[in-house]
């Protein structure tokens, strides 16, 4: 039933690093606990709550001392190892004091690569949901390698709230939004609102990484752009500042936060696995400039292989592949009818089917 206190009904909330561990990398076990009553109070309002956490790998890096210099893959696996047992036995003692129930979900970048796997993994979020039990997600670090890993958990948060139909994703970290200046200059001030595709934040933005995790503030504002593109609202707030998930979710709140306003277009299912399959691509296909003016036209239009100039990369049926226009650039991913060997021979012929169908066909 939906609840009438708050304005979303389903919210992916991403936690930090930087929010969850102190300065010398312990977690901050006060903190946990004020976010986990936070949660608690939206769930028990209606509100379903996906959960995606940080703080593992910094977790593990505190209790335990590694023998020798380990490379950066094995430092991640060993602390990750650790570190998930001790977080995820955290939150499930606090949300227990609630009568919650909670539920741990590690994932990888290569399990979301197939439709299949999305799919396997989108019935069990669901399932839990359905139940009243709080998915916890996390990547599943002490399997991850470098070239298979998420940029960080943004860009997990941003594939979790597309696929489970999320209304809002909410980033939490530790400074209050994104300034139109440096933080710690007291005459900037927050971005309040992005609109899709009409503010250029780059100009604004740090390049520094967190202490703790992966990504930066540019991570986060590009992983918050193409979720608001999708019709799903983003906010960036601070995870450290009291009470700010019921107050980021009032109706007409005012809390402190830079929010991405969601394109009034939802997109469909499908092309949200494509909007974050970029690092799936098996292969590309290379178009002519009248190939690509159809398929940014405002008209829906399928990518047939009379505008094709060339194939490249080795792929199967079905596989994600690249569209390339004529100057290099990549347009879109989509979803191919015919494998590598067939759409190379179909190159440039007229009367064929499509090679992308628009509906298996993300632009960017």
């Amino acid at each position: 039933m939906k609840n009438n206190n708050y304005r979303f009904q389903r919210v992916a909330i991403k936690v930090g690093s930087n929010v969850l561990t102190q300065k010398d990398g312990t977690l901050d076990l006060y903190r946990i606990n004020a976010l986990v009553e936070q949660i608690a109070l939206l769930h028990k309002a209606g509100v379903e709550i996906i959960l995606i956490s940080s703080g593992a790998v910094a977790s593990g890096r505190s209790v335990i001392k590694a023998k020798g210099k380990l490379d950066a893959v094995s430092a991640r696996q060993l602390f990750s190892a650790v570190g998930q047992a001790k977080l995820i036995n955290h939150y499930y003692e606090l949300f227990q004091k609630h009568d919650i129930a909670c539920g741990q979900v590690l994932t990888t970048k290569e399990s979301l690569g197939t439709r299949r796997h999305y799919l396997n993994q989108k019935n069990c979020i669901s399932v839990m949901l359905e139940n009243k039990v709080i998915p916890i997600l996390n990547e599943n670090d002490t399997i991850s390698v470098t070239e298979l890993m998420f940029t960080d958990n943004d860009e997990l948060s941003g594939m979790a709230a597309a696929m489970m139909h999320a209304e809002a994703l909410i980033i939490l970290s530790n400074i209050d939004g994104i300034y139109n200046g440096n933080p710690n200059d007291p005459s900037s001030e927050v971005i309040r609102k992005v609109y899709p595709e009409k503010d250029d934040l780059e100009r604004y933005i740090q390049a520094e990484r967190s202490s703790f995790g992966r990504g930066g503030m540019l991570t986060k504002t590009n992983i918050a752009s193409k979720v608001a593109k999708e019709g799903i609202s983003v906010f960036i707030a601070n995870g450290k500042k009291d009470d700010i998930l019921p107050d980021l979710l009032q109706k007409n709140s005012t809390a402190l936060c830079t929010e991405f306003v969601a394109a009034k277009e939802r997109v469909s299912n499908m092309k949200k696995w494509l909007a974050h399959s970029e690092g799936f691509a098996k292969g590309e296909i290379h178009i002519n400039t009248c190939a690509e003016e159809a398929l940014l036209s405002s008209k829906a239009a399928s990518l047939l292989p009379v505008g094709v100039t060339k194939v490249s990369g080795e792929f199967e049926k079905d596989d994600i592949v690249r569209v390339i226009n004529s100057k290099g650039e990549s347009i879109g991913l989509g979803r191919v009818r015919y494998d590598s060997s067939k759409s190379a021979e179909l190159a440039g012929k007229h009367g064929k089917k499509p090679l992308i169908h628009y509906d298996y066909l993300y632009l960017e």
